[in-house]
């Protein structure tokens, strides 16, 4: 089954946000975690939400970024100034990376241009930082607490360079974010920004995992059969997707011509994606420059 909207996935886990872009709240019992920063924008909604479920805010003890590109970091500004006492986790390259201040104003402006006009002052106010600070380090194999539940953390390269999985150990509960591929529709995207090799590896890496609900921070959680056997459609897609990069880029040999190509193809078989079709652009470029470093060696 797939959860589309904000709501319960489990007893334990909430979608949050919106649909596509997701965050989810982890409840402990005790205290709870919010998995993935989302896109500055769905704050209220956030809010709203939290507020509904009568949660007390200052359990939320800790939000885990899975890796740092700007749509799944938009709300960490706003949430961290709300809840000084949060602890944002994340792995080493991502906290690298956030230490910039050319990547945190990239993600500002990328949030800020998906940022309604009405009503968004407080929120473009919290775009206005220079970097974003990680209070803990997680690596591969690390165990962390939510109160009475427990994840490890699995580093899964590929989309990212420090694009980093949380397994929910009680609920065999898989949180990859892109690493995973993007659920849109009937399709799995394969999202191998970074390094295609890295992403596939990636994928393998995590079908080792027995996974019974699958979480994406685009397009909801599939639970059951559907989760079950998420990461194994992700592993075809991929492979689907790297054929067709090669064959695309084997036809035109030149870069700009095959992303040109490859955004018609997408866009058609993705139709009313979130991301602009610029943004989607990029996405293509950085896969296809990967596959024209392989074609050239």
């Amino acid at each position: 089954m797939r959860v589309e909207q904000p709501g319960p996935v489990t007893l334990r886990i909430t979608l949050m946000g919106r649909n596509e872009s997701c965050v989810y709240l982890v409840d402990g019992k005790e205290e709870y975690a919010i998995l993935g920063g989302g896109m500055t924008y769905i704050v209220p909604d956030l809010m709203t939400q939290i507020k509904a479920a009568g949660i007390d805010e200052k359990k939320i003890s800790r939000l885990i970024i899975h890796h740092s590109h700007f749509d799944h970091l938009g709300i960490v500004p706003y949430v961290k100034k709300r809840w000084p006492w949060i602890k944002i986790s994340a792995s080493a390259r991502a906290a690298e990376l956030l230490s910039r201040k050319d990547v945190v104003a990239s993600i500002a402006s990328l949030n800020l241009m998906l940022l309604p006009d009405q009503g968004a002052a407080d929120l473009k106010e919290s775009l206005g930082i220079q970097t974003i600070e990680i209070d803990e380090i997680l690596s591969q194999g690390d165990e962390i607490s939510c109160g009475d539940l427990g994840f490890k953390m699995i580093e899964v390269p590929g989309h990212s360079s420090c694009s980093m999985a949380s397994y929910l150990f009680q609920e065999k509960a898989m949180f990859a974010s892109d690493a995973g591929g993007i659920p849109y529709g009937d399709h799995v995207f394969a999202a191998a920004n970074s390094n295609f090799d890295d992403y596939q590896a990636s994928l393998e890496k995590l079908a080792a995992y027995e996974t019974r609900v699958h979480l994406s921070e685009h397009y909801g959680a599939l639970t059951g059969e559907e989760g079950h056997r998420f990461i194994s459609r992700s592993i075809e897609a991929a492979a689907k997707m790297r054929e067709l990069l090669e064959t695309t880029y084997a036809r035109y040999q030149d870069e700009k011509k095959t992303v040109k190509a490859l955004v018609e193809i997408v866009s058609s078989q993705a139709s009313g994606y979130f991301l602009p079709k610029e943004v989607m652009a990029m996405v293509l470029c950085q896969m296809t420059r990967f596959i024209a470093k392989q074609y050239s060696a």
